[in-house]
């Protein structure tokens, strides 16, 4: 009986698929680590100096901060395909490849973004506990307190990956169609972040949602239901990849 030989780990498909998600988030690095040390300087001691200077402390810090991460995530995936694409394409990354690591990238992230949403929760909880103060929400969320660690993360991953495919859909309708067709088709780019905020309806959107008599579906609803149409975002993403040029489109 002859043994089989197996192949190198840089050989095999897997291997390959680790490579490539490595270089993307090599290229992502400086990006994403200058955008989370500004907020953690700005939110975690920028905020905390001013409120103690100021008439005091009365509000979650960190809480104010809950907007950025998802605009931040959308331009993450409006960035992934004209910065990566043409240049892993040229080194031989099949196009199917680029859209699983594309896809495990921004699923990464986005859990990255929505643990560290949840430490910093909890450390501020801690710092306020200690100092006999209040950690109230200014925005309303899915969650009533911070200890409610599931809700929390549960809603910041939902949010930023919904961002995150919508901005990765912008990014490639643009790269491919061009900017005129590119920008037609800029509503149905949105359709995972919209979807998002009006099942979820948290944070700053969801005052301005109850004014006009909008209410939160269910959890059991608003959930499954981000998670499908991310699931399709990126599968649509996926879709539109397979066929593309490896230079954007003019015009």
């Amino acid at each position: 009986m002859t043994a089989i030989t197996a192949l190198p780990g840089s050989a095999t498909s897997t291997g390959r698929l680790q490579r490539v998600v490595m270089s993307m988030m090599f290229g992502l690095r400086p990006m994403i680590a200058g955008y989370w040390l500004v907020m953690l300087v700005t939110f975690l001691i920028g905020g905390l100096i001013a409120q103690l200077i100021g008439s005091g402390i009365d509000h979650s810090i960190w809480d104010y901060g809950t907007q950025s991460p998802k605009y931040f995530s959308a331009a993450i995936g409006i960035t992934l395909t004209p910065a990566l694409f043409s240049l892993m394409i040229a080194h031989g990354v099949t196009r199917r490849m680029f859209a699983l690591a594309g896809s495990i990238i921004l699923v990464g992230a986005a859990t990255a973004t929505a643990v560290i949403w949840v430490l910093a929760y909890q450390v501020e909880h801690a710092i306020y506990a200690s100092a006999g103060l209040d950690q109230t929400l200014s925005n309303p969320h899915l969650f009533t307190k911070t200890s409610q660690v599931g809700l929390v993360f549960t809603e910041f991953f939902l949010l930023i990956l919904a961002h995150e495919v919508a901005g990765w859909l912008i990014g490639i309708g643009f790269y491919r169609f061009g900017f005129f067709k590119g920008l037609l088709l800029l509503p149905l780019g949105l359709v995972p972040a919209a979807a998002a905020e009006l099942l979820l309806v948290a944070q700053w959107l969801a005052d301005a949602l109850r004014s006009t008599g909008y209410h939160r579906p269910s959890l059991a609803i608003g959930v499954p239901g981000v998670l499908a149409v991310s699931v399709l975002g990126l599968y649509c993403a996926y879709l539109l990849l397979r066929p593309m040029g490896l230079k954007p489109v003019k015009g």
